[in-house]
């Protein structure tokens, strides 16, 4: 995984990220005087999977209206990608909830679990189709061809949709995938305060912490 910056940085991915962001508008503006706009869409284009979350999700829209100034502070209105069927309303309601859904195609089936946190109503032309479905039966998010967007933080955690994304890509590139498998995100934490434990009691002198507690508590 590479963060970029430049459009020498992005080079030639075998997937593009558009994470999400704190202000849409301006970072869309960014990404466009950037040139990073134009080398997603040819990237996009010539069969390069891009997948935006949140911010990104609705950068890779048709429009995003900001008429009442809610997102960016002043009433405005910017066209998007255009590589999603997809058209956003800034309002000031904010979206905070929980979800879990079920991805659709090329990804069908992967669980997910993960969080909405953002102001905006998104809508899908009627060519699009949804990323996944949530548990009430609410289609979320949108997909065109190579092209995926979705609202939902965490989507990687429970490590089925990363399963299934990187069986796609290898796919793609006419690779296998038997040999690949996924590290939920929660294992890969538990992992990494395994490692954080092991530094901290091979540079501490623990049993003299130990004496130190004992000592207070005896107070």
């Amino acid at each position: 995984v590479r963060y970029v910056q430049t459009t020498r940085e992005l080079g030639a991915p075998d997937l593009v990220i558009l994470p999400g962001t704190k202000n849409t508008m301006d970072d869309l503006l960014w990404l466009r005087q950037s040139g990073l706009e134009a080398a997603v869409q040819k990237l996009a284009a010539g069969g390069t999977p891009v997948l935006g979350v949140c911010g990104g999700y609705q950068m890779l829209g048709e429009t995003l209206d900001d008429s009442t100034g809610t997102e960016s502070g002043h009433p405005q209105t910017l066209r998007g990608l255009g590589l999603l069927p997809t058209r956003t309303v800034f309002t000031n309601e904010k979206r905070r909830t929980q979800s879990t859904a079920t991805t659709a195609a090329p990804f069908a089936g992967a669980e997910l679990t993960g969080y909405e946190i953002h102001t905006g109503r998104t809508s899908i032309q009627e060519q699009g189709a949804p990323f996944c479905t949530l548990a009430d039966g609410t289609p979320e998010g949108a997909a065109a061809g190579n092209v995926f967007g979705t609202y939902l933080h965490g989507l990687f955690d429970t490590g089925e949709l990363t399963e299934k994304l990187a069986a796609w890509l290898l796919a793609c590139k006419g690779l296998s995938a038997a040999d690949v498998r996924a590290e939920s995100h929660a294992a890969y934490k538990e992992r990494q305060y395994d490692l954080l434990a092991d530094a901290v009691r091979a540079a501490v002198d623990i049993a003299a912490v130990y004496r130190a507690m004992d000592a207070c508590a005896a107070k």
